[in-house]
């Protein structure tokens, strides 16, 4: 069975992501969707909040299984026997940030590859930061993030 690992903050997972993981699901038996968490970025939502959105935003995907890593990604493959990272790509700043994070795995593990997948073009402006601070500000986002993320955007309002 070919296990890929697709990590991110999720904070929160959005229909960008959503859209990387099915087509990844096209080339790899079963994804893990990883929480790797970032200690220096302030999260708007908890590790717990993160994977609860996780989990049912992809419940409908039975080869799909969410997961949590403190440490590095590519220790975590290793660790499952994964040999692939997917990763998403939006625009020329991606690549070269995402460039740098394949070097660094390469140093760390040379045995695990990156597959990168381009964003559809209406959602090449979708990030977790640009939902958040359209949500801040009050534009609607239903249409870019699972109705679970809606549901605890409310919470964090009470």
């Amino acid at each position: 069975m070919r296990t890929a690992v697709y990590p991110g903050s999720f904070d929160p997972i959005t229909y960008g992501h959503l859209g990387v993981l099915k087509r990844s699901l096209d080339v790899f038996d079963h994804v893990v969707l990883l929480l790797a968490v970032n200690p220096t970025k302030n999260s708007s939502f908890s590790v717990e909040e993160r994977l609860a959105m996780m989990k049912e935003a992809v419940k409908e995907f039975p080869n799909v299984s969410v997961d949590y890593t403190p440490g590095l990604v590519v220790s975590y493959c290793k660790k499952i026997g994964a040999k692939h990272i997917i990763r998403g790509l939006r625009a020329v700043t991606d690549f070269e940030y995402e460039f740098q994070l394949a070097a660094a795995n390469e140093y760390a593990d040379p045995d695990i590859d990156m597959v990168f997948f381009m964003a559809r073009k209406e959602e090449t402006f979708v990030s977790s930061s640009v939902v958040n601070e359209l949500h801040h500000n009050g534009v609607n986002i239903d249409a870019l993030v699972p109705p679970v993320v809606l549901e605890y955007y409310a919470k964090h309002k009470k």
